[in-house]
C-alpha cells in the first residue's frame, strides 16, 4: 500500500500560482489512480483532480477546471497539482489519494473511489 506525503501548500495572494505535490513510498505508483481532493470545515471532502494509472484521462471538479492542472511522474513516484489564477474559494486543506482500481475512464474523481490518503496540507488564499 501507498503511503502517501503532501508538500507545498501555504498562503497565496489571490490571482497567484501554487504548485501541490505528493510523494509516494512503499511501491511504485505507476498502476494507481491519482486524485487530488479538497476539504474545508464543515463540509464534504470534494474532488480536485483525478489523473487515470498511465495519464490518459485527467478529470477536474469544480470550480478548479480551466485553472488546475494535475500531473504525475512515475519515474519520481510523485503526482502534482498545479493551482493558477486562485480565489478564495480554494482555501482548504489538499489530500491526494490513489487507488488500484481506475474509475476516471468514466469522468469520476470521487473520494470514494481511494482507499489510500495522504495527511494533507494547507493552501490559505489571503490577500
Amino acid at each position: 500500500q501507498l503511503l502517501l506525503v503532501e508538500s507545498g501548500g501555504g498562503l497565496v495572494q489571490p490571482g497567484g500560482s501554487l504548485r501541490l505535490s505528493c510523494a509516494a513510498s512503499g511501491a511504485s505508483m505507476y498502476a494507481y489512480a491519482l486524485g487530488w481532493f479538497r476539504q474545508v470545515p464543515g463540509r464534504e471532502r470534494e474532488g480536485v483532480a483525478c489523473i487515470s494509472f498511465d495519464g490518459a484521462y485527467t478529470n477536474y471538479g469544480g470550480s478548479g477546471e480551466g485553472r488546475f492542472t494535475i500531473s504525475r511522474d512515475d519515474a519520481k513516484n510523485t503526482v502534482y497539482l498545479q493551482l493558477e489564477n486562485v480565489n478564495f474559494g480554494d482555501s482548504g486543506t489538499y489530500y491526494c489519494a490513489a487507488d488500484l482500481a481506475d474509475y476516471t475512464r468514466k469522468g469520476w474523481c470521487r473520494s470514494s473511489d481511494f482507499r489510500s490518503w495522504g495527511r494533507g496540507t494547507q493552501v490559505t488564499v489571503s490577500s
